[in-house]
């Protein structure tokens, strides 16, 4: 079954070896699917701890709705204190894990609670990878000569089945794997940087299968 995941750079407090993804259930994915919550999951993630105060000037959010919902990340079991960090009152946090991965075998999708959870959480991964890209064709002349060769803007189309669909994702992904054995010799390199990867595969109709399966005559215009 497709797997939809979304994984962010092991912070450089943390080994290599520390990159764990999570695997969602039914009750984790409803504590997760919320889009100020994947924004400060994924912030702590990529940046590593910090305060609820912190998040909220990082993210142009509210002291008061970080905090809340750090508290429910916590209760579900996302992040958890920092306490290493803290300075009197100060209440730090830290992501549990570096990735998250939705395996939907695992969830009922016929149930709309659960599909709607699912929505939630791809399309706030969508408008995150949008954001992304768009920051960097944006900035990519601020960037290094080397940069701006290495960055990649292609996509792909194949006629394939749903088997050698799935095949092709595998493959992807442990190829994209094995490049996190470069962190730890990389950790020192001056001319290192956070590189992300977006992965889009899905199928899709084209104006070929739509003339070999025209719509029936009441449902023409």
């Amino acid at each position: 079954m497709p797997s939809p995941s979304e994984s962010g750079a092991t912070p450089q407090h943390a080994a290599p070896s520390e990159h764990k993804v999570r695997t969602l259930d039914p009750r984790s994915l409803r504590g997760l699917a919320h889009p100020l919550r994947m924004r400060l999951f994924r912030a702590l993630r990529e940046s590593g701890p910090a305060t609820a105060s912190q998040l909220a000037v990082r993210l142009d959010e509210s002291s008061g709705a970080t905090s809340y919902h750090l508290r429910q990340l916590a209760a579900y079991g996302f992040v958890e204190d920092a306490p290493e960090h803290g300075k009197g009152r100060e209440r730090w946090w830290r992501a549990t894990s570096q990735g998250i991965r939705l395996e939907p075998d695992r969830l009922d999708l016929a149930d709309p609670v659960q599909r709607g959870a699912v929505d939630v959480l791809m399309h706030e991964v969508a408008d995150n990878h949008t954001e992304e890209l768009s920051t960097w064709l944006g900035t990519r002349h601020e960037w290094p000569t080397a940069w701006q060769e290495a960055y990649d803007l292609s996509d792909y189309s194949y006629r394939l089945t749903p088997a050698q669909a799935t095949e092709l994702r595998e493959r992807s992904e442990e190829l994209l794997e094995s490049f996190r054995a470069y962190e730890a010799q990389n950790a020192d390199a001056e001319d290192a940087a956070s590189f992300r990867v977006h992965l889009h595969a899905f199928p899709r109709k084209t104006s070929a299968d739509r003339s070999e399966n025209p719509a029936p005559p009441e449902a023409r215009s």
